[in-house]
């Protein structure tokens, strides 16, 4: 007997720990168990070839809102290949619905609902030792029988120490993100996310998590990324496996947390300060901060302790900090949610994810949808297309701000200038949406631009706004400034092997650049003449434009030696 799980993940570098749990759990089966990962990325056909190609006996898919559309392609091809293959599916999205996706798709054996490990084991062990318990006394299925839909009751949930621990030495893990939860559940009920939906809030335990954790230091897997929803809603887990990863650390591995920051207390605080910088990344859902907003989504959140925490470790500058906010909430129109974004910019964190509201079945949100009047798309991911409270051109022009975000800020390609810029900008939110609306303007959406063609589209949409008196201010000042803060982004990423038409000649200042760098370290080393004091740290503030200065300073970047936060070299002012 051969049962085959699949796994299509969103991209390379991610691994499903759902199906790896299932294969761990089910030790008993494990020469009859095989697993395979593909991504969205492939074509579909790449997809039922390999599967077609292992000729399964039973054939298992997990389902979730970015790879449902592919799935649902897959098993109607491959019921036709092979329509004696029993076909299971599992995850969020056939779970809320199951009976309208089994009478949509004939071609499904059944559905796995729940958390799976006990269903998984059971069902294996009916097909593979042919057990005399029918499907019937499995908990946790929904199947088809004789044109009728059969339902078992609910499995009871696992501890999680009865979940083995599930990677081990042969997993080629060197180039992904490993996935690992010390807990499940969440103590929350937010009503957009399908975390509210847990019954119980369990945690492994911690002899078994610290030997987990390790194994993959030793390992040198790169990041370690955290599903437990809300991780430091116990304070003393939460200090145990902090204290044991500093313990453990040998410089390599990255571990992500999903934390809520206005739960932080004193002690925890004072623990991640001592972090080595990069040893974590910081997760921080804020959604919004709009007082009613918060109210009707069922979200504890004391923002002015949020604040404060955040604050204090940007300072630190050894964690890496993303804040989440949510574009479509109840109660959210154009204004609020560009105030709460503004709030949030402020904070200064490591990259601020502007999300759209996605309309989960099975979730309180979904529910009461037409409540809200939301409108979102019929197909996975259900993004927010209106509510009653934000027009369609209001989320249109809040995506044009997103790509905005994304390519001058989160990507920390243009640090200085995005800083230099919110100088003269009233809001943020008010830059970035008037930025997007340029490149909408232009057309220069949907193109792949350069670093360099990036600067170039600021500094004339620089012009633009100044030509058009919505900046006040001299060109004359204004844009050699922002001419030299680009010259001082692109160095701080790369040795630019194309020098951009509107940068300084270096030939006057040549005698004077080989003395400064007696050690010749060519490629990896570069320095730079300016006319403006920069700062050199990114967590040094800027609240006014720096006056430009007779003589030329020389700033050195060093590519040796890097940020292990923003990946940005090494800079020294020279003079």
């Amino acid at each position: 007997m051969k049962i085959l799980l699949t796994a299509i993940n969103a991209k390379y570098i991610h691994s499903n720990l759902a199906l790896r749990n299932f294969v761990a759990y089910t030790s008993d089966c494990a020469e009859h168990l095989i697993l395979k990962e593909y991504t969205i990325n492939h074509a579909p056909d790449q997809i039922l070839q390999g599967i077609y190609r292992e000729h399964p006996e039973v054939l298992c898919i997990s389902c979730y809102i970015w790879n449902i559309s592919t799935v649902e392609t897959l098993i109607r091809e491959f019921h036709k290949l092979l329509p004696e293959v029993p076909i299971w599916l599992g995850g969020p999205e056939v779970t809320f619905e199951a009976e309208a996706f089994l009478t949509a798709h004939p071609e499904v054996t059944g559905i796995m609902r729940g958390e799976g490990e006990d269903t998984f084991a059971a069902l294996a062990r009916y097909y593979v030792y042919g057990s005399p318990e029918y499907l019937e006394d499995i908990p946790g299925l929904i199947f088809r029988r004789d044109n009728l839909l059969i339902q078992t009751g609910e499995a009871l949930p696992l501890s999680l120490d009865e979940i083995p621990f599930c990677y081990n030495y042969t997993d080629d893990l060197a180039h992904r993100i490993v996935y690992y939860e010390s807990s499940r559940g969440c103590p929350f009920r937010c009503s957009y996310c399908l975390s509210s939906l847990e019954k119980t809030l369990r945690f492994r335990s911690l002899e078994l998590v610290k030997k987990e954790l390790s194994f993959f230091v030793e390992q040198g897997i790169p990041q370690v990324k955290f599903v437990d929803r809300t991780f430091n809603c116990n304070h003393g887990h939460a200090m145990a496996i902090w204290n044991y990863i500093q313990k453990i650390d040998r410089g390599t591995t990255n571990f992500h947390f999903e934390v809520s920051a206005d739960l932080f207390r004193e002690e925890e605080l004072a623990l991640l300060s001592t972090f080595r910088p990069g040893l974590i990344q910081l997760e921080i859902g804020v959604q919004s901060t709009n007082p009613a907003t918060i109210n009707e989504i069922h979200r504890q959140m004391n923002l002015p302790r949020l604040k404060e925490v955040v604050n204090r470790i940007r300072v630190w500058h050894n964690i890496h900090m993303h804040l989440d906010l949510i574009a479509g909430l109840p109660f959210e129109d154009y204004e609020t949610f560009a105030r709460s974004f503004d709030e949030i910019f402020a904070l200064e964190p490591s990259q601020l994810q502007l999300g759209f509201l996605k309309v989960l079945k099975g979730s309180y949100m979904y529910d009461h949808a037409q409540e809200y009047g939301i409108l979102y798309h019929e197909s996975a991911p259900y993004e927010v297309l209106a509510t009653k409270w934000l027009s369609f051109d209001d989320v249109l022009r809040i995506k044009r701000v997103e790509e905005m975000l994304e390519v001058y800020y989160n990507s920390w390609q243009y640090a200085l200038t995005i800083r230099l810029l919110i100088c003269i900008y009233k809001s943020p939110f008010t830059f970035f949406q008037r930025l997007g609306d340029y490149y909408d303007h232009n057309g220069l959406f949907g193109c792949s631009h350069s670093r360099l063609a990036r600067c170039e589209i600021l500094l004339d949409f620089l012009m633009e706004e100044l030509a058009c008196s919505f900046l006040a201010g001299d060109a004359n000042v204004l844009l050699p400034l922002f001419r030299e803060s680009l010259i001082y982004d692109l160095y701080a990423r790369e040795n630019c092997k194309r020098r951009p038409e509107w940068a300084a000649d270096l030939a006057p200042f040549k005698q004077m650049i080989r003395a400064f760098n007696p050690e010749n370290k060519g490629s990896l080393r570069h320095t730079e003449v300016f006319h403006y004091a920069f700062p050199l740290r990114d967590c040094e503030p800027v609240d006014t434009l720096p006056v430009r200065t007779e003589e030329p300073l020389f700033y050195r970047f060093n590519y040796e030696v890097r940020d292990p936060l923003t990946y940005q070299a090494e800079t020294e002012r020279l003079k």
